[in-house]
């Protein structure tokens, strides 16, 4: 009997549907002829064992078993079978070693050519586990190694078997983060758990299946002290490719024009990155969501008749003595709460097959019920469902049955494929059925990517949700989860219907967006928000508007009622930036025109020499047609001579604008360190009841870190 005779007969036994005890007794005859094998010396001398062990392994890294274990579930699968406990105990008996890594190796790139790609010299291959759809439970998911890990020296044995580390998906753990911060320890646990729900690179989702591709690439002879890679292919996030905003001439562009962002999806994705050990997209940065993120204490209007109230303050720019910041700050009117009015909320949700992780319907769920918690009793909500085909969950009901809400949210389960259109078209049908006169009528769209059924251009959505904003109804976007976010659809969805996008990644992302921020989330106080700044050429070189690069609009746009524009809720702050050039700064970019008119200084309006800029605002109240218009000059008066006299909140927005210029990688930036970015931060940090301008300083520290490598 031959070790050969009894591998091809114990082959014959492999899954999917192996008979244990037929495998446990060719399995034994197999060891025996092992034994065998070894009093014959066919193994070398002074190492049958590892002879033995490494024959074994062989066969389980056949080709008809390495798809199996490259996964990490075949590992489960083997020890519900009794032979397969007992090959467990017997390669790590005495804890001697399993196998060489270039053997391994060999084995993992012998795969079979017409099932998996083999790999080439510098290039990955791809390999899709053949596995159930989700595995066992105690194997936990598929934890991501950094290129740093990747790259150190590790244990050969452990980075093939052992089991992944469930809660550890990048390489800061809740310790160094609460060492870079300076914070307490919950705030600490509270930034762990933001990292643990976060990815390990741009695009890959932390709790993956182990369904999804992996992408394997050993080369093919690697040393033997040499570590097997194993990266996920990035995932497919879309954003908006805006270009930054350039300088701009007074001579030739005296006027800015643009739409009110009160977004805050970008922040959310940027922290997300940065947790997860790796600088974000700087397509993903919107420097305006990033300053918008946070609240801020600018001075409010008195009452309900003037909508907004502006501050301006003009003081030196910290990263360019020979130019100054024009910061605008607009706070909108804050609805009391005994006044807010009834709202009449749809929940659509994407329940496709991909939103079947942890960091997406789950989390989904739990920020529902959250918000669902936060309304009152005479509040509708209905739920509509989407994946392949629109199905209404819950017909409009009052939030008095709140049992009757919960119990909907908590049986939704994932399955199907991506068709939003159908979903869209239920969803403001319900919304449109429950209407609520001079009330809060919504569809809150919450998904994870893509639309992959049906009418699935952005062009093609667009249309649908301009039609139905007619109808008197907003939206709300809420973005779950990575690897598949379309985060320029959910841009444009928002801005088309008269709404607003967020990006949930944790649980207290969505207890800000939804439960403390709730009324300017909800609770509209005006529509097509449209700001103009024209800046006096007389004291005025140049300018440069920070952000709010997909919020362009034409300088006729701002007096035309039918261009759309943002949209304000009750209480929410706006912020605008302009990086702008004195006249006879050695920072001015661009030569006087030859024969460009100039007039006289002597004959234009005394009181007009003085001023700086003129501000603009156009809105219109929910439910009007025709915009109202507020203005406001800036002149010295609105001057600070240093950057430690402007007002804290203004400094500590411009810390912020600061940070996501680096990260878009803004040239002139570039000098200017996340230190000093750090150091403006800590400085105008504040009353910070939630702990959100600590996290903001980790964060800048983080990148500062990553940035270094």
């Amino acid at each position: 009997m031959t070790v050969d005779k009894e591998l091809e007969k114990l082959s014959r036994l492999t899954p999917p549907a192996p008979d244990p005890e037929a495998r446990a007794r060719a399995l034994a005859a197999a060891m025996q002829a092992f034994d065998t094998a070894e009093n014959n010396a066919q193994a070398p001398q002074g190492n049958a064992k590892g002879w033995r062990q490494s024959s074994i392994i062989n066969w389980i890294w056949s080709p008809a078993m390495n798809k199996k274990f490259l996964a990490g579930s075949a590992l489960a699968t083997l020890l519900v079978i009794p032979a397969a406990g007992y090959l467990t105990i017997e390669l790590t008996r005495n804890g001697s070693p399993i196998v060489d890594q270039t053997e391994i190796a060999g084995n993992l790139s012998r795969g079979e050519a017409s099932k998996q790609p083999v790999a080439t010299a510098g290039q990955p291959v791809t390999v899709t586990p053949e596995i159930p759809p989700q595995a066992p439970a105690e194997n936990g998911p598929l934890t991501e190694q950094s290129v740093a890990d990747a790259q150190g020296p590790q244990d050969k044995e452990s980075q093939i078997l052992a089991k992944p580390d469930a809660g550890r998906t990048s390489e800061f753990d809740a310790d160094d983060i609460a060492a870079l911060t300076n914070k307490s320890e919950s705030s600490a646990a509270a930034l762990g758990a933001a990292k643990r729900s976060a990815p390990a690179a741009p695009g890959i989702a932390p709790q993956q299946q182990l369904a999804e591709p992996m992408a394997v690439a050993p080369s093919p002879a690697p040393p033997a002290d040499g570590p097997i890679q194993i990266q996920r292919d990035p995932g497919p996030e879309r954003f908006a490719n805006a270009a930054a905003n350039p300088i701009k001439s007074v001579a030739t562009d005296p006027v800015s024009t643009f739409s009110a962002d009160v977004d805050s999806a970008s922040y959310s994705f940027v922290r997300r990155s940065l947790t997860g050990g790796a600088m974000p997209d700087p397509q993903s940065v919107r420097v305006e969501e990033m300053i918008n993120y946070f609240p801020y204490d600018w001075p409010g209007p008195d009452n309900a008749d003037q909508p907004f109230k502006a501050t301006v303050t003009v003081m030196p720019t910290p990263w360019n003595h020979d130019t100054e910041l024009m910061h605008v700050a607009i706070k909108g009117y804050d609805i009391a709460p005994a006044t807010k009015p009834h709202a009449n909320l749809v929940f659509l949700i994407d329940v496709s097959g991909s939103m079947d992780e942890p960091d997406k319907l789950p989390l989904l769920k739990s920020a529902f019920r959250l918000l669902v918690n936060r309304l009152k009793a005479d509040d509708t909500v209905s739920i509509v469902t989407y994946a392949g085909n629109a199905g209404t969950v819950l017909a409009p009901t009052r939030v008095a049955e709140k049992s009757k809400i919960l119990s909907a949210i908590d049986g939704l389960e994932p399955g199907g494929s991506t068709g939003g259109a159908e979903g869209i078209e239920a969803a403001y049908d319900l919304a449109k059925r429950a209407f609520v006169k001079d009330g809060v009528n919504r569809v809150m769209l919450a998904t994870d990517g893509d639309f992959n059924v049906g009418p699935s251009s952005d062009e093609d959505l667009k249309r649908i949700i301009q039609e139905k904003r007619k109808d008197g109804i907003f939206l709300t976007v809420l973005g779950f989860g990575r690897g598949n976010l379309n985060d320029s659809l959910m841009q444009t969805l928002a801005q088309n219907g008269n709404g607003s996008a967020a990006y949930i990644d944790t649980l207290a992302e969505a207890q800000k967006a939804l439960v403390e921020e709730a009324g300017s989330t909800l609770f509209p106080i005006a529509s097509d928000v449209k700001f103009q700044v024209e800046f006096n050429p007389e004291r005025i070189a140049e300018y440069r508007l920070i952000g709010y690069e997909t919020r362009a609009l034409n300088r006729e746009d701002f007096n035309n009622d039918r261009v759309d524009a943002g949209d304000i809720g009750s209480g929410h702050s706006v912020t605008a930036i302009y990086e702008i050039t004195p006249k006879g700064s050695p920072a001015v970019m661009n030569d006087d025109l030859r024969y460009g008119d100039k007039a006289p200084a002597e004959t234009a309006d005394a009181a007009r020499q003085d001023e700086l800029a003129f501000v603009k605002m156009r809105y219109k109240r929910p439910g009007e047609d025709k915009s109202a218009l507020i203005t406001t000059p800036v002149n010295d008066s609105n001057a600070v001579a240093a950057v430690d006299a402007a007002p804290q909140d203004v400094r500590f927005s411009v810390a912020v604008a600061a940070f996501g210029q680096k990260l878009s990688r803004i040239a002139a930036l570039d000098s200017y360190s996340y230190q000093a970015i750090a150091d403006l931060a800590a400085a105008s940090r504040g009353t910070d009841s939630f702990g959100y301008r600590s996290d903001f300083l980790g964060l800048v520290r983080l990148a500062d870190g990553l940035s270094q490598r």
